[in-house]
């Protein structure tokens, strides 16, 4: 693809649906013994991406004029990542590019399920917390600018709940869009901000640190590591190499950094197991290092991992399945709060209206 072309595909979202479905195809295909460029020929006319069709179409081009898979790949790293490039270098260099397939084909499923197991776990509270927001701006917009009026016709002293109800009445009424303009510009800046080199490190410091949401994303990594690394690992790749291909897979920076000092602390000669034991790695907790160590005293460093890696993804499920039940108590007890200080609000000075009436 030419310079031009490559830099409008950078708007275009990569479908992990569709990786999957590639991967499979070639495995299968390159199992009954078709050759490479025909499976690239067959595949590419299949697909229904017109995106993905442009990259398996230059991915032809290149294999036919004697490139390896594994290059004619890397020139498309939105699409294959290291970790999948990885897999396939060595597939081609050993011999074993329709076992590795099949070993990217089994991670791919375990990671597309694991990403689909946080999402849905984020769901309901999402939904929740955007239904509340969506009924508190009516409510701060429509509702409130109008008790304003009606409790200045009252000739009591209105109730503190009452005062300050009013006082947010008079407010969105008098600042609403500024306020809502105000805030909106600060959560893109904030989204914007996030993003940026310096500061993300922190932000994903912090997101470790929020209840619940951080044991969910911890666990995730965790998982994301033990099966990568794993998988490199029974495929052949070299330790030093497999750790620094799974840190680049890893979203969280914070476990990223702590992973590739690692990796840096086994080039002069430390075991994995035994460096995750310092402090300073503590975002791969003491099972980790231990069944790692483990796994290095008995040669079996690989089959450890795949078992971590099934461990972790059974807790994050878990804990998807419960962070309904955790989030919901609290979110209702606020909208309670919420509803019943309005409520209070309201009726107390009619209340007393009607009481100072009767006298």
């Amino acid at each position: 693809m030419s310079n031009s072309a490559q830099s409008f595909t950078i708007f275009k979202k990569v479908n992990q649906q569709e990786k999957l479905v590639f991967t499979k195809h070639i495995s299968v295909m390159l199992k009954a013994g078709l050759p490479v460029t025909e499976v690239l020929e067959t595949l590419a006319s299949q697909t229904r991406s017109s995106y993905f069709k442009e990259v398996l179409t230059a991915v032809l081009s290149d294999v036919k004029n004697g490139k390896s898979l594994a290059d004619s790949f890397r020139k498309h790293p939105r699409w294959f990542d290291d970790f999948y490039i990885s897999l396939i270098e060595i597939g081609e260099t050993s011999g074993t590019l329709v076992d590795n397939l099949e070993f990217l084909v089994d991670q791919l499923v375990k990671s597309h399920s694991l990403k689909k197991k946080v999402r849905s776990a984020l769901i309901y509270p999402g939904l929740v917390l955007s239904l509340a927001l969506v009924v508190g701006s009516f409510i701060s917009f429509f509702i409130l600018p109008r008790l304003v009026d009606f409790f200045e016709s009252f000739e009591i002293d209105l109730p503190f709940s009452t005062k300050v109800l009013l006082f947010m009445g008079t407010t969105m009424r008098d600042y609403g869009i500024v306020i809502f303009l105000g805030l909106a510009g600060v959560l893109i800046l904030t989204r914007f901000a996030i993003q940026l080199p310096r500061v993300k490190p922190y932000w994903h410091a912090v997101i470790l640190k929020i209840p619940v949401i951080g044991e969910l994303v911890s666990y995730s990594q965790l998982a994301q590591f033990s099966r990568n690394l794993g998988t490199l690992l029974q495929s052949g790749t070299p330790i030093i190499k497999a750790l620094e291909v799974t840190a680049d897979t890893l979203s969280n920076i914070q476990f990223r950094r702590q992973l590739l000092s690692i990796s840096s602390s086994l080039a002069k000669g430390k075991d994995v197991g035994r460096t995750m034991e310092n402090i300073k790695f503590s975002k791969y907790p003491p099972l980790v290092s231990r069944m790692v160590a483990v796994g290095e005293k008995t040669g079996k460093l690989d089959e450890t991992l795949l078992y971590l890696a099934v461990f972790y993804e059974d807790e994050v499920d878990d804990i998807s399945k419960n962070l309904g039940s955790v989030i919901e108590p609290v979110l209702l007890i606020a909208i309670g709060l919420f509803v019943g200080f309005l409520a209070l609000s309201i009726i107390s000075p009619i209340y007393e209206l009607t009481g100072s009436i009767r006298r």
